[in-house]
């Protein structure tokens, strides 16, 4: 069956993508419908909810609402469906110039009380040539803040290449598996605000980190999509190397 090719959409304005040129983010309000998101927060909850969970999600039963959901657009059509939004496919067709494809995501619990993840580059972790990726973080809740759990980034550090990454330092704050930004001073980070909805785009060597949920009864609960641009040829972990288009 023929199918007609929809152009992607052109969400952002010129003042937003010189910011991602000079900052290395931009947050985009509303990106999503509250509907959409309170559909996406149940249909997980029901993944995992299910006895015996299905192998996508399957963890420890005490973990089933904490431990992350890893790659659920692999598997899912609910989670890809995000994945292709018209809002993240035009914006990021943009910042790209190109179309992009998916190849990494993960949904995130992070209750109260869960540490955060210390400062960290993405390309660290999921390296690619040429360097195009870009992630698209989703926030899930009413609001997310620095109680709760925020992610905290470094404008323009997107522009120092990629930096030396060590043992976390403070592992009551972050979580001890992850590694640790090193030679700047991260306590220049700043804490970006979101409602249910937004969508935060940031560049791959964006200095960015979270902290502990100091929260009593707030969850923080987010989809993070990564993507890189439709030519790029060469990602590092062959586990991420299956590429989901937006179209």
């Amino acid at each position: 069956m023929n199918t007609t090719f929809i152009p992607p959409l052109k969400p952002l304005t010129d003042e937003q993508i010189e910011q991602f040129r000079e900052q290395g983010f931009i947050l985009f309000k509303k990106g999503m419908s509250e509907d959409l998101i309170e559909a996406f927060n149940g249909h997980v909850y029901d993944i995992r909810n299910q006895s015996p969970m299905p192998e996508l999600a399957a963890c420890e039963e005490s973990k089933k609402y904490s431990l992350r959901l890893f790659n659920p657009h692999k598997h899912d059509s609910f989670s890809r469906q995000l994945m292709k939004n018209a809002i993240v496919r035009g914006a990021l067709e943009q910042l790209m110039g190109k179309e992009a494809v998916c190849v990494q995501s993960m949904y995130f619990y992070k209750e109260p009380g869960s540490p955060g993840q210390a400062a960290h580059q993405d390309y660290y972790y999921i390296k690619n040539d040429p360097m195009t990726m870009i992630a698209a973080w989703i926030a899930m809740e009413e609001s997310v803040d620095v109680e709760n759990g925020c992610l905290w980034v470094m404008p323009g550090t997107h522009k120092l290449g990629l930096l030396p990454h060590g043992a976390v330092k403070n592992i009551e704050e972050h979580e001890h598996w992850t590694e640790e930004t090193e030679g700047v001073d991260t306590t220049k980070q700043v804490p970006v605000l979101m409602e249910k909805g937004d969508i935060l785009f940031f560049s791959e060597l964006l200095i960015h980190s979270s902290n502990k949920n100091r929260s009593l009864n707030r969850w923080r609960r987010s989809y993070v999509c990564h993507y890189i641009r439709e030519d790029s040829s060469v990602l590092h972990r062959e586990d991420l190397r299956q590429k989901y288009p937006l179209y």
